[in-house]
């Protein structure tokens, strides 16, 4: 998301930086465009939200998209507090209300990366979502891939999905996460820079167990990633535990 901030292309990462620090008349206006778009799924994942401070006056980005997108249920993580200045935020959208949501400091040199674990229905045949962004050194990404190894690992219904700052190649090239999530089911798709694309940093990985339709960029330039998206077909046994969770919440 960048908070927001509109790039199309690269002399706009020095003379729109000012907008980190300070708002912008025309943000929530960008906020509404996004909206209409996300309207469109049952659960979306962000990545680079503020969660409520002066840049983006005072509003809740996560809360607003929520409100505005019709999920009736979000989930904010906020990763890096520079108190009334930036709220940097991961944050999650969803028609469905997870059973449960942990959120994880992931590990690296520098602090401020997390990830969103959200489950849905309970038992075996329950369904993970993760939302995620990793860092941009080689290190830190290696150490956080560790990480969500060991909590993917015995799982078996598993999205991960964010701004993983590696290429499928490299996170090829990580042989305990491919182990835990294979990597096969999902082509990876050209996002950034999102005025013409030319790498795929940005991924929506899925277990074997779950079968991948419709898997596409959205040509949005919502910030200077464009967005990506994916219809899941999922099995008969973890269709069963979302509409036990359903029923218990009268949708």
């Amino acid at each position: 998301m960048q908070v927001g901030i509109q790039t199309s292309a690269y002399h706009h990462y020095l003379t729109r930086s000012w907008q980190h620090l300070l708002p912008h008349p025309h943000r929530t206006r960008r906020l509404d465009m996004v909206s209409n778009v996300l309207s469109r799924f049952d659960i979306v994942g962000l990545q680079e939200v503020d969660g409520g401070s002066f840049r983006s006056s005072h509003v809740n980005q996560v809360e607003y998209l929520a409100t505005r997108g019709g999920f009736p249920h979000h989930y904010q993580q906020l990763n890096r507090n520079l108190g009334r200045f930036a709220q940097h935020s991961n944050g999650l959208l969803s028609r469905l209300a997870p059973s449960q949501v942990e959120e994880h400091r992931l590990p690296g040199t520098l602090p401020g990366r997390g990830a969103i674990h959200a489950r849905y229905g309970d038992g075996p045949d329950a369904l993970h979502l993760f939302v995620a962004h990793l860092a941009l050194s080689h290190r830190g990404r290696v150490r956080q891939l560790d990480y969500l190894s060991e909590i993917i690992q015995p799982l078996q219904h598993v999205v991960v999905m964010g701004d993983l700052n590696c290429t499928p190649d490299q996170l090829h090239t990580h042989t305990r996460f491919c182990a835990s999530l294979p990597l096969h089911p999902v082509r990876p798709l050209l996002s950034y820079p999102s005025w013409q694309p030319r790498r795929a940093l940005d991924h929506i990985l899925i277990s074997s167990s779950l079968k991948a339709q419709d898997v596409r960029v959205l040509d949005h330039l919502f910030s200077d990633h464009l967005p990506i998206a994916v219809d899941v077909e999922l099995p008969t046994g973890c269709l069963k535990v979302l509409e036990k969770l359903r029923k218990r919440q009268n949708l």
